[in-house]
């Protein structure tokens, strides 16, 4: 059992308040590595002003995309210590802190600084497979020790386990704590209860971007995209037009950028995207293992794609 008394930094306060600037495009940021296979902190500042001015509306930091896996405790505090001051304020910053060990994640509140930082996005725990009891005591303890909100990531082809939609609705509920959920199961018909029976102020964020537009028709909030580390004018863009009800003109955009987006994740995610940023002259093409790089046929690919998108 967990002791009463946790490690945060500080006190928990229940969040009631309406949650509202999350929403529109988040970008899911890769961590840029030099051929050292060092953060590349140069290459991670170009990458956040092609984000802040390229349209975004909020940053996601350390999430799959990240490689957070990889990241040491001492590259964490750094990382984020530096997105903040690059962002300055100016974006909400979601944060990912998540893991299959309820205890240990309690703890992880308490070793960052999370001053400055909106929301925590926290994974369903992976590999050891919890039923849907598990899940539900797992966040709703996470809930109670936060000291930030919650948004729920359901991704079960990543982690081995499946959110029903009973379960958020039943979070959504009980713990107002909990402000919303990135829904990366790819089951509209789930994600379609999820919508007809969550409070009225919970947040409901795409985690694929290929079904983003389909899903901002159902009334999805947003994405936490991985094309948007890209392609943030062009995708911000279709979301707002999306959001705004202008679905043909969304299609558009969604028609142009859909072969760029199944590329990216041909050999695998975040390959694909530092692929396609390197091609963009972003950042160096460098992931740690165990992902490498994509094959040289998807990058040649992407290569094309990208040179003839507008």
């Amino acid at each position: 059992m967990l002791k009463k008394k946790s490690q945060i930094q500080k006190p928990y306060k229940p969040f009631t308040m309406p949650y509202n600037n999350i929403k529109g495009l988040g970008v899911a940021m890769v961590t840029p590595f030099t051929d050292t296979n060092d953060i590349d902190y140069r290459a991670l500042e170009k990458l956040m002003n092609h984000l802040l001015n390229g349209g975004a509306d909020f940053l996601v930091v350390m999430g799959t995309t990240a490689e957070t896996a990889t990241l040491s405790e001492n590259e964490k505090n750094e990382l984020l210590s530096f997105v903040k001051e690059i962002n300055n304020g100016q974006l909400p910053i979601v944060l990912g802190i998540g893991g299959n060990n309820t205890a240990k994640v309690v703890e992880t509140f308490g070793k960052l600084n999370l001053d400055g930082v909106s929301a925590i996005l926290s994974v369903t725990p992976y590999y050891n497979k919890p039923t849907q009891k598990g899940l539900e005591l797992h966040f709703k303890t996470l809930a109670k020790e936060s000291p930030l909100p919650i948004i729920l990531y359901n991704v079960p082809g990543r982690t081995g386990v499946n959110m029903a939609a009973e379960t958020t609705i039943k979070l959504a509920n009980e713990e107002p704590n909990i402000i919303g959920v990135k829904e990366a199961s790819g089951n509209i018909n789930q994600q379609s209860f999820i919508l007809r029976d969550k409070p009225k102020d919970f947040l409901v964020l795409s985690g694929d971007d290929a079904l983003a537009l389909p899903q901002l028709s159902l009334g999805f909030d947003g994405v936490i995209s991985v094309v948007g580390n890209a392609f943030p004018a062009q995708f911000s863009k279709m979301i707002s037009l999306a959001r705004n009800g202008k679905f043909n003109e969304a299609a558009q955009i969604h028609f142009k950028i859909i072969e760029i987006i199944n590329n990216l994740f041909v050999d695998g995610n975040p390959g694909g995207i530092k692929a396609a940023l390197n091609i963009l002259g972003l950042i160096q093409n460098n992931l740690r293992l165990p992902l490498a790089p994509v094959s040289q046929k998807t990058y040649n690919t992407l290569s094309e794609l990208i040179k003839h998108f507008n």
